[in-house]
C-alpha cells in the first residue's frame, strides 16, 4: 500500500497483505464478508474492501454480522500449515490478535454477494450500492477506469486536447429521439440533451483547436436492450487537416493501448476491409472474425444447374457449419423459418457424410455439382452446409445472420479481433425510397464519386469508417464536409431544401462560411468496449448505475411525476395520451 492510500483509519488495504508483511501491526477497514465460528472463543472473519479479502482471527464473543462495516487492528502472521488458501491473493497470511471496532452495523444484505449468485437483475439494481461490493463489479469498474486512462494517454501523446462540450444543446434531430429540457426563462422553448457532440466538435475545428477529444456523456431516448442505455459514454475525437488514414491511425493506437492495458498483451495491427468485401464474405457490416467459416459464392458451381430453385436465383451463397450434421430435423426446420423471417424464400441444407451429401434436394444436384459444392465449402464429414438462392443482398443478410446465430462464441472467448471497415455507401433508402444519410448528413462523399451525387446517389461511397470488435460495432467516424457548396449538394440529394437545412443547421453552415478546415473524427462506444474486454455480454455489468430494459430506475424511482407548481413555472401542462 502506498502512503497516499493510508488514511487516518487504516494503514493498509485488505487485499495488499502478503507473507512479507508477517509480524507487522496493521489497521484495516472494510465489510464483513463472512464469519466462521472456530470453537467457543474464536471466530474467523473474512474482511473485504475494494482491494480484496483478508482473514482475521477475532474474539468469538463479538457480534459481527455480514456486511457490517468495521475497523480491525492486529498483527499479520503466516497461516498455520495446512490452512493456506490458494484461491486468495492473501491466502498465505491472516491477521491475528485482533481488536474490532464497529463503524456501522448493517441490515442483512438482500442477496448473497458471491459472484455465482443468480439474483434477479431488478433486485440487483434496486440495491445497486450492495451489488457494487461484489468482486466482479469492482473489477469491471476498474477495467473501465484503466481503459479511460489508456485512451487519454494515447491521445495526449498525439497532441489532442480534452475539451468539454455543452450538455444543454439545441434540438438537431439525428435519427433518434432526443431528451428535451424546458427553458424556464423562455416559455415554450426547449433545450435538447446531446445524442453526441457531433456539431460542437466540428465547431471546435472551425475554431482552430486542431485536435479534440472528450470522454463524452450522450443521451438518446430509444428502446433499451443489452447493448443500449438512455445514457451512454463515448470517446469522441475530431482532428483538422487529416484524411481517413490519419484518423484510423490515431484510433487504432488508442484502442490497442487500452486493450493491452487491460489484458496484458497487445493485439495484432487492426486489418482493414471495404464494405462490399465484408458483405460478400460475412453477410454483415459487423463481422466476428473469431468465426472462421465465411460465406462462399456458389453461383459458378450452379451456373448450368437443372435445379430450378438455383437456376432462377440471382445469387447462390453457402455457409459451412463445422460439426453441424448432427443437427436435428426439427432444428433445421426452425433455421428454415428463421431464414424466411430474414427475407429468404427458403433455406437449403445438406449434411456432409463420408459417402456423399444427405438432403431432400441432393437428388436434384448432379454428382459434379455435389463434388464442387463440397470443394468450394471445404466440407468435411460431419459438417452442415447451408445454402440460400435469392437476390444477392438477401442471400448475404440471411446467411450472415445464421452465421452469427450458429457460430458466434461467447464474448468472453478470445482472442479479441478488431476490424476497420471503409467505403460505406453515403446514402441508404429511407421509408419513402429517397436517399437518407447512412451515417450523418455531414459525411464527406468519396472524392472519386462526387460526379454521381446528383445522378446516382445510392452508388456514392462515403469517407466513413467503422471499428468492429468480435462482431460488435464499437463506433463510427468519417471525414466531414467542410465546404458550404458541397454540403448544399449533399442536403439536396437528401431532399432537404435550403430553407429546412438553414433552420436545422444554420449556425453550423454559417460557421463553414468563416473558414472551416478539412476535418474528420470518430466516436468509440466505451460501454461496449469495456464490456467486451471485461468479458461481459451485457453493458449494464460495466456501468455503475444503469437502467433496466424498462427504463425505470428501481433504485431511485426515476422517472417521477413533478409538482403542478413546477409545471406551471415551466409553462407546461400535462395531457394524457389519447
Amino acid at each position: 500500500m502506498t502512503a497516499s492510500e493510508a488514511t487516518a483509519l487504516r494503514t493498509d488495504r485488505c487485499g495488499d497483505l502478503r507473507l512479507t508483511d508477517a509480524g507487522r501491526s496493521v489497521a484495516l477497514c472494510g465489510w464483513v464478508a463472512r464469519r466462521r465460528e472456530h470453537g467457543e472463543h474464536l471466530a474467523f472473519v473474512d474482511l473485504r474492501d475494494a482491494s480484496g479479502v483478508i482473514q482475521c482471527v477475532v474474539d468469538g464473543a463479538s457480534e459481527l454480522r455480514s456486511e457490517w462495516v468495521v475497523r480491525v487492528t492486529g498483527t499479520v502472521r503466516q497461516r498455520p500449515e495446512g490452512t493456506v488458501n490458494a484461491d486468495l491473493a492473501t491466502g498465505e497470511v491472516e491477521v491475528g490478535d485482533c481488536a474490532v471496532e464497529v463503524l456501522n452495523p448493517a441490515e442483512p444484505p438482500p442477496f448473497p454477494l458471491t459472484d455465482a449468485t443468480a439474483t434477479d437483475e431488478t433486485v440487483r439494481l434496486r440495491y445497486r450500492y450492495v451489488d457494487l461490493r461484489r468482486a466482479r463489479m469492482q473489477r469491471n469498474l476498474r477495467v473501465r477506469a484503466t481503459i479511460n486512462r489508456a485512451l487519454r494517454a494515447a491521445l495526449d501523446r498525439s497532441g489532442f486536447v480534452e475539451v468539454e462540450t455543452p450538455l444543454l444543446w439545441t434540438p438537431t434531430p439525428e435519427g433518434s429521439r432526443e431528451f428535451i429540457v424546458p427553458a424556464r426563462h423562455q416559455p415554450g422553448s426547449f433545450y435538447s440533451l446531446p445524442q453526441s457532440p457531433q456539431i460542437a466538435k466540428q465547431l471546435l475545428m472551425v475554431g482552430g483547436l486542431d485536435r479534440y477529444y472528450q470522454i463524452a456523456r450522450c443521451l438518446r431516448d430509444e428502446d433499451l436492450r443489452a447493448d443500449r442505455q438512455f445514457e451512454f459514454t463515448q470517446l469522441d475525437v475530431e482532428a483538422s487537416f487529416v484524411d481517413q488514414d490519419d484518423v484510423i491511425g490515431f484510433l487504432s493506437e488508442a484502442v490497442l493501448d487500452a486493450t493491452e492495458a487491460v489484458l496484458g498483451a497487445r493485439p495484432d495491427p487492426i486489418p482493414r476491409l471495404g464494405y462490399e468485401e465484408v458483405m460478400e464474405r460475412f453477410g454483415t457490416d459487423k463481422p466476428d472474425l473469431r468465426v472462421e467459416p465465411e460465406l462462399v459464392e456458389l453461383s459458378p458451381v450452379f451456373a448450368g444447374t437443372s435445379f430450378r430453385a438455383f437456376a432462377a436465383a440471382a445469387c447462390v451463397k453457402g455457409l459451412r457449419v463445422p460439426g453441424g450434421a448432427s443437427t436435428t430435423r426439427a432444428a433445421l426446420d426452425r433455421l428454415t423459418e428463421q431464414a424466411k423471417a430474414l427475407g429468404a424464400k427458403g433455406l437449403v441444407w445438406l449434411r456432409a457424410l463420408d459417402d456423399g451429401l444427405d438432403s431432400p434436394v441432393a437428388k436434384f444436384l448432379s454428382d459434379d455439382e455435389q463434388a464442387a459444392l463440397r470443394q468450394e465449402l471445404a466440407a468435411e464429414p460431419g459438417d452442415l452446409l447451408l445454402l440460400v438462392a435469392d437476390d444477392r443482398l438477401v442471400a448475404q443478410a440471411v446467411l450472415g445472420g445464421l452465421r452469427v446465430e450458429l457460430l458466434r462464441p461467447p464474448v468472453s472467448q478470445g482472442p479479441n479481433r478488431y476490424l476497420w471497415i471503409t467505403d460505406f455507401p453515403l446514402f441508404e433508402p429511407g421509408d419513402d425510397g429517397q436517399p437518407e444519410p447512412a451515417h450523418h448528413a455531414f459525411t464527406h462523399p468519396h472524392p472519386d464519386d462526387l460526379e454521381k451525387l446528383e445522378t446516382d446517389p445510392f452508388s456514392v461511397r462515403a469517407q466513413h469508417y467503422d471499428l468492429v470488435l468480435n462482431g460488435w460495432e464499437l463506433g463510427s467516424g468519417s471525414i466531414r464536409v467542410h465546404r458550404p457548396d458541397l454540403q448544399a449538394r449533399v442536403f439536396a440529394a437528401m431532399g432537404l431544401t435550403a430553407e429546412e437545412a438553414e433552420r436545422r443547421f444554420g449556425f453550423l453552415l454559417e460557421a463553414f462560411r468563416y473558414g472551416a478546415p478539412p476535418h474528420g473524427g470518430f466516436a468509440v462506444g466505451l460501454d461496449r468496449l469495456v464490456a467486451i474486454l471485461a468479458g461481459e455480454e451485457n453493458i449494464r455489468e460495466v456501468i455503475a448505475f444503469p437502467k433496466p430494459s424498462s427504463g425505470a430506475d428501481p433504485l431511485t424511482g426515476a422517472p417521477r411525476s413533478v409538482e403542478p407548481d413546477l409545471l406551471r413555472l415551466l409553462g407546461l401542462a400535462l395531457r394524457r395520451p389519447g
